[in-house]
């Protein structure tokens, strides 16, 4: 399965991946899903908004037990992010069908739909859209870099976009959620292949715009320039400042510049801010600093300085009893926080969630650089296999 993988949507002068929402190479993913399902006898089934479903038992029955994850990557990103997650869920059904194990409850392997947010800016939207959290009309208004519409994106892929909303039923029906993931950081030590996730952080994206003038580059004296650039730059500095005083994390990773030429000034930058703390408080306190330090220097430079919040997540605390149940079924695995979001922390208000890491040696992730070892990554399908048999089998 791995293998087949690899080499999906995968850019040759990086190495990464851009399996975007809705583009090429996400279909060739999400066939293979399909082609998965449907040769092990699972029930295949696309949901309202556009999450894949490969069902063991009754799709209908209460209580179900669900893993999985997702298939799309952030630009030139890592091959394990996602992917890891959804190998692992069939190769631990393979492993518990190799025990003859006996499902008392029904299973399913999910693929959620546009969790990294790379085209439309928007992180985790099946998931979103299934909890309600992000409403069809909000929805709607995403647009990516070429100003493509989410609706029209999914249309030309064959979703139906009239149906996107709240999936209250399905997620009722859900008895608990345990996704699979590559470790994003490296905190599980050398003896420790798999770690049970204790909460996320509070996270979210800001759009900053930064209007100025757009002027000649060769001939506007220094003194009688509006350039948003200035600013953009001072706030990048003004963040990683910021962030660090506080013990929480701020990045600046994207930017559009208008006109963006060589010889010109330009007349608007658009930066987005990645902001994560390990409270709500702090992570309010920090994008409010970064904001009130951009338009000060905003005033100094002629520029004009706008805040959007495009997504926020708050703190997501891991079902208790459902986390402690997991530790002990692994014989102690050890219990981590982590600053990156997922589906499971999405669906968290809504289904008892948890979360397993396989140890990520490098550290790396979002990268052609992330790995993991292929030792750590078995030990993962057995450790997934061992949760959802006490899960699900009893």
């Amino acid at each position: 399965m791995w293998a087949e993988l690899l080499p999906v949507g995968r850019f040759a002068a990086s190495g990464g991946y851009r399996r975007h929402a809705w583009n090429t190479a996400d279909a060739e993913c999400r066939a293979w899903f399909e082609q998965q399902a449907r040769a092990r006898g699972l029930h295949y089934e696309l949901d309202r908004n556009g999450n894949q479903w490969a069902w063991l038992g009754d799709p209908q029955g209460e209580g179900a037990i669900v893993t999985g994850s997702h298939l799309d990557s952030v630009p030139d990103g890592g091959a394990f992010d996602g992917p890891l997650g959804v190998v692992s869920s069939f190769a631990a059904l393979d492993r518990l069908r190799e025990r003859e194990a006996r499902f008392t409850k029904p299973l399913a392997i999910v693929n959620f739909g546009d969790e990294e947010g790379a085209r439309f800016g928007v992180a985790c939207v099946g998931s979103r859209l299934a909890a309600g959290v992000l409403t069809p009309e909000q929805a709607f208004e995403l647009r990516d870099a070429d100003g493509v519409r989410l609706p029209d994106a999914m249309e030309r892929a064959g979703q139906d976009p009239t149906a996107i909303g709240a999936d209250p039923a399905r997620l009722g029906r859900i008895g608990a959620f345990v996704e699979l993931h590559v470790e994003q950081g490296r905190y599980l030590a050398e003896d420790q292949s798999v770690g049970v996730a204790s909460a996320i952080w509070p996270h979210g994206r800001w759009r900053f715009d930064f209007h100025g003038e757009a002027n000649h580059a060769g001939t506007t004296r220094l003194d009688d320039r509006h350039d948003p650039m200035l600013t953009y730059a001072n706030t990048v500095l003004s963040a990683r400042k910021k962030a660090r005083l506080a013990g929480a994390l701020a990045t600046f990773g994207k930017i559009s510049v208008e006109p963006n030429g060589t010889n010109a000034i330009a007349s608007l930058v658009r930066g987005w801010l990645d902001s994560r703390a390990a409270d709500e408080a702090t992570l309010t306190e920090l994008v409010e600093q970064i904001h009130q330090a951009a338009a000060e220097r905003g005033e100094r430079d002629g520029v004009k300085v706008e805040l959007v919040r495009e997504s926020y997540t708050p703190v997501v605390e891991f079902d208790g009893p459902l986390r402690d149940r997991l530790a002990r079924t692994l014989h102690g695995a050890p219990v981590l926080p982590t600053g990156a979001g997922h589906d499971a922390g999405i669906l968290a208000s809504a289904v008892p969630t948890a979360m397993l890491f396989v140890r990520n040696p490098s550290g790396v992730s979002h990268s052609p650089a992330e790995h993991a070892e292929l030792a750590d990554c078995l030990a993962g399908v057995s450790a997934l296999a061992d949760v959802l048999e006490d899960l699900a089998c009893q």
